[in-house]
């Protein structure tokens, strides 16, 4: 893959995570690094299990918050498919700071190339179908933007990154209006400008929300059978497919492949970013084996 389709978070972002990181693991100074002499050295990085490599902007700029004159030379791009037992970038600086930075990097890239990991295998299940993979709100405190990173390097697509940045309308909203389409009114003449999700429970309420016009419907806890008459409402005339149907929560890969094949445009999964399995690499002193 070409690292260049991602777009990592703004430099400042990137650059206070690490920041935060480091001041959490370091605090008044690496105890065990002071026994060295702060000589000149070498390290590889490992990759000890097949996965998505995601995370390398962190993972620089921790090392060269140390080390800035670090040299870190990659041997795979971000978002590439890489094997068990890969050497995937070799570092060249100062043995102090490459051991006091080593944790904190790994952390990051641990849990950005698992994020990305499962994700891909999400996207791989539902390829051919149409059907995109979205993301949720349910990410790592302050790790945020960086999750979902990791989730468009493995191939999903991101859900509002926060809650200013769309309106989504569910059970608790609706039913504090009265109706789908009052809450839909005030949710247009209060947030023009913003996207407007619409979650509903019943072919009622999607009718309502497809007579009143939003950016996207969740279909909440659809069976199959409803589902499908969902997606047939939507798609037929008059509404013709423009508003997408998007289904969410109790998806698993046992159920993904039959829901995509349903005809929805999206489906979203919170544990893309909630239930991370972290991939393992290490970081050792010295070159690689084999040179």
């Amino acid at each position: 893959m070409n690292s260049a389709r991602f777009d990592p978070p703004a430099a400042e972002i990137v650059e206070a995570n690490v920041v935060a990181a480091l001041a959490e693991d370091i605090g008044p100074g690496d105890a065990t690094a002071s026994l060295l002499d702060d000589a000149p050295d070498s390290a590889y990085l490992l990759c000890k299990e097949d996965c998505v490599v995601a995370g390398r902007p962190w993972f620089d700029a921790t090392h060269r918050t140390l080390d800035p004159d670090v040299r870190i030379d990659w041997r795979c791009n971000e978002g590439d498919r890489i094997a068990k037992g890969t050497v995937i970038a070799t570092l060249q600086g100062h043995n102090r700071a490459l051991v006091t930075a080593e944790r904190t990097s790994l952390n990051f890239l641990q849990t950005l190339s698992g994020t990305a990991t499962v994700t891909a295998q999400y996207v791989d299940a539902v390829r051919g179908t149409g059907t995109q993979i979205l993301d949720t709100r349910k990410t790592i405190p302050g790790l945020r933007q960086a999750q979902k990173y990791a989730v468009r390097v493995g191939g999903g697509v991101n859900h509002r990154i926060a809650l200013y940045d769309a309106v989504m309308l569910k059970e608790n909203h609706i039913r504090a209006f009265g109706s789908v389409a009052a809450a839909i009114e005030r949710a247009r003449a209060l947030h023009p400008e913003l996207p407007l999700i619409v979650e509903v429970e019943t072919l009622a309420q999607l009718g309502e929300a497809l007579d009143t016009g939003c950016t996207r419907i969740l279909v909440d806890d659809f069976d199959a059978a409803t589902r499908r008459e969902a997606v047939r409402i939507a798609k037929s005339a008059p509404y013709d497919g423009r508003i997408p149907l998007e289904v969410s929560g109790g998806v698993d890969m046992s159920t993904l492949r039959g829901i995509a094949e349903d005809g929805v445009d999206c489906i979203s999964i919170g544990g893309l970013t909630k239930h991370v399995h972290a991939i393992d690499f290490s970081l050792k002193l010295g070159p690689p084996p084999g040179g």
